[in-house]
């Protein structure tokens, strides 16, 4: 094969033979008009001439050039040169044969279809960085040298050797990859790894990190039973990525925890955990969402710092959306937040989430939201079944862009025998000092009903009349007794009008009082007391069923306690 009819057909050699081949241009007229071909110049101090880029045979450039070099032609891209760093790579080819037989290793990195697109549109096309057959990688420029669209005409094949830039690269890749798994485990590690479930809600929960391509963010989500029968639920979401997201959020979770102890209402929990964020770190910001359930209530109070609404669909299927939110993100400072509140009666369901669910690159936020109110409309079942046909119905994949974290709680309407496991009876504690035996009288009566081991009712009772004396003797008007079965615990809670929350102390023999409280911790599995909205406070005391019994209880009791409820109501 003549190389030297190709190599003039190489770009711009055309152009150059021409140049030639012109007639010369007068002495008086050069420097005008076009610029002349490059020549050779005869130095001033008399040493050998450069030669001209024209004159250099094109064959011998290729030959010493490092990287690889092929020249095909024809429709069927039949070989007509190698250079010597090609053969070095991948042994002798023998030119005149197709570049499918001759050049197979150009064929196994699908380089020939590319070969078609360089001799049909005339124009350069390059293959960036292919391992080939020889363990090294390469990255290929194919070019044209004929004019567009001749079919008889040839390309060059340029391959560049990228090996330590790709080795390189996937160093790089294998260490991001490290990270993030670190990263991960981490943000796993920092969520819970079981869920509490209270006795009146159904939970469940998901979280799932972003792509392989996308670091792990900061998103989390907790459950916190607060006793009493009330339960504290948070989601949040730490801006920024990796493991300072991670860490972060784990600090706030851990804060969320201790702060939830205190039984105080949502805003303040949040106002303290602003606080916090701003000293882990002035830069990072969260939104959070802080809830906390009373079954006595059937209302959800929460406050939110920045984030998405809350969804609740009622019985009907009809869908709500809490109001905005109640303050700014967790960090900024100096700010007060409020809290608010939003029905969840029995047969709701609730839903707190994070902005991977519903945010979209090419959509607004709003619309995000209105298309889970729709998804919630029509998603039903156990909190797990709403939480996974949610996430699908987002369009959340393994490759998501962001972190999403979903929590979802149910309030079940319980009937049947189901039911008669979830009972409440409430007295008015009026007058004086005559209202501790009709307490007394009054918790005997429903414990009866409700079926209780003798024990267990005693101890009930117990606990009353030392809360009740309690309230009497340190609190104002109003005061109430509430008592609750769930289907594995009994809830006694008195409340009065004073704010002054009491403290379990150790009384001298010689003191008439300061015994009521330590009585009541000793005697019941858990107690506590908080402030309620609009002042006063709230001291309760709860007892443990004994397992297996609570069913029978319920059921052996459903008559009678029945007939003591259509009384109740009139204390």
């Amino acid at each position: 094969m003549n190389f030297t009819r190709w190599s003039a057909r190489l770009p711009g050699t055309q152009r150059r033979a021409a140049a030639r081949t012109e007639t010369p241009v007068p002495p008086d007229r050069r420097g005008e008009g076009s610029v002349p071909a490059a020549r050779a110049e005869q130095p001033a101090d008399g040493t050998p001439p450069v030669p001209a880029v024209d004159e250099l045979p094109a064959r011998d450039v290729l030959d010493r050039v490092p990287a690889l070099v092929a020249l095909v032609h024809g429709p069927d891209h039949r070989l007509a040169y190698v250079n010597g760093a090609y053969t070095t790579a991948f042994g002798a080819r023998p030119t005149g044969a197709p570049a499918r037989e001759t050049l197979p290793e150009l064929a196994e990195l699908g380089l020939l279809p590319l070969l078609d697109q360089v001799l049909r549109s005339g124009k350069p096309r390059t293959l960036k960085s292919r391992k080939a057959v020889d363990g090294r990688s390469y990255t290929f420029t194919c070019t044209p040298v004929a004019e567009d669209g001749d079919r008889d005409g040839g390309v060059l094949v340029f391959a560049t050797d990228v090996t330590d830039h790709a080795e390189a690269a996937e160093r790089l890749r294998a260490s991001e990859r490290r990270q993030r798994e670190t990263a991960v485990t981490l943000q796993r590690s920092l969520l819970p790894q079981e869920l509490e479930q209270p006795d009146d809600l159904r939970i469940a929960a998901t979280y799932q990190p972003g792509g392989t391509e996308a670091a792990v963010g900061g998103d989390w989500y907790d459950v916190i039973t607060l006793g009493g029968g009330r339960t504290a639920l948070v989601i949040g979401d730490v801006m920024g990525r990796g493991v300072r997201a991670a860490a972060v959020m784990g600090q706030l979770r851990t804060a969320v925890r201790a702060y939830a102890r205190l039984d105080l209402p949502p805003h303040e929990v949040l106002q303290l955990l602003d606080g916090l964020a701003a000293e882990i770190d002035a830069n990072q910001i969260a939104t959070c969402v802080y809830a906390v359930h009373d079954p006595n209530e059937g209302r959800l109070v929460y406050a939110s710092a920045g984030h998405l609404p809350i969804l609740v669909r009622d019985e009907n299927g009809s869908v709500s959306r809490a109001d905005e939110p109640t303050g700014p993100p967790l960090g900024t400072g100096g700010w007060m937040h409020a809290s608010g509140s939003i029905a969840l009666g029995p047969g709701s369901t609730a839903v707190l989430y994070t902005d991977g669910l519903v945010e979209r690159r090419n959509e607004d936020l709003d619309e995000g939201i209105a298309a889970l109110e729709r998804a919630l409309a029509g998603a039903t079942g156990t909190p797990q079944v709403v939480c996974d046909r949610l996430v699908r119905s987002a369009g959340v994949t393994a490759d998501h862009d962001d972190d999403v974290a979903v929590l979802v709680l149910q309030h079940p309407a319980r009937t049947g025998p189901a039911g008669e496991l979830f009972r409440n009876a409430a007295l008015e504690l009026l007058g004086g000092v005559e209202a501790a035996p009709r307490a007394r009288a009054f918790a005997s009566g429903v414990l009866t009903s409700w079926r209780f081991p003798t024990e267990l009712h005693d101890l009930g009772v117990l606990a009353t009349s030392e809360l009740v004396a309690n309230s009497l003797q340190h609190g104002t008007p109003p005061m109430r007794l509430r008592l609750r079965r769930t289907d594995r615990r009994l809830i006694v809670e008195v409340t009065d009008g004073d704010d002054h929350l009491p403290r379990r102390r150790r009384a001298e023999p010689a003191d008439e009082s300061g015994r009521g409280i330590a009585i009541v911790a000793t005697i019941a599995s858990n107690w506590g007391s908080r402030r309620t909205p609009g002042g006063g406070k709230a001291v309760w005391c709860e007892f443990v069923l004994p397992k297996g019994k609570p069913e029978n209880q319920g059921s052996q009791g459903s008559q009678g306690s029945q007939r003591k409820q259509g009384t109740q109501g009139k204390h």
